[in-house]
């Protein structure tokens, strides 16, 4: 089973991170799903159902409080021929790294994290005037409170990839 750990947003940063969507400039891209946009913290790959239930209950074991987040800044990734549009996200690096000692001995832990948030993906390398016209969109505050995170199953189809929530783990 292919797993990972995501944090995921209100319905309110939702619709204005639809909003931002809707201003980008035209290009082939293909905007991620209001319904599949998450924060990944951890990639943790194909899973055997019997690790499963050792991840479940170090995770649940994760103390945390919940904390105040924003989305501050638009930005790209050149990766292998496509592009990847993002928005940056405040203040999740500490959670990142409690949940990294939780799966310490199972898992390594990471070594160049960035809270990011995938808004949009195109089939080639981000042209110069792309980049140009993204910078100029405004990215309003948006301040909200993060208070639980979850591990999550993809399954990758001909239409995109298919989210399901395995377990919720509420912060404090």
């Amino acid at each position: 089973m292919r797993t990972f750990i995501a944090l995921k947003f209100p319905p309110k940063v939702l619709m204005q991170i639809k909003e931002i969507q809707d201003v980008l400039p035209e290009c082939s891209c293909k905007k991620t799903e209001l319904k599949n946009l998450h924060l990944t913290l951890k990639f943790l790959g194909e899973v055997p159902s019997d690790k499963l239930e050792d991840i479940k209950l170090r995770l649940r074991n994760v103390k945390f409080s919940q904390f105040e987040s924003e989305i501050k800044e638009i930005g790209f990734f050149d990766k292998q021929e496509r592009g990847i549009l993002w928005l940056g996200i405040t203040n999740c690096e500490n959670i990142q790294k409690e949940i990294d000692k939780s799966l310490e001995g199972l898992y390594e832990k990471e070594n160049r994290f960035m809270g990011h948030l995938t808004i949009a993906r195109t089939g080639k390398i981000l042209s110069k005037k792309l980049i140009e016209e993204t910078n100029k969109i405004n990215i309003p505050k948006m301040f909200f409170i993060l208070d639980k995170f979850y591990l999550m199953c993809s399954k990758l189809k001909k239409d995109g990839p298919t989210y399901t929530v395995l377990e919720e783990y509420n912060l404090n």
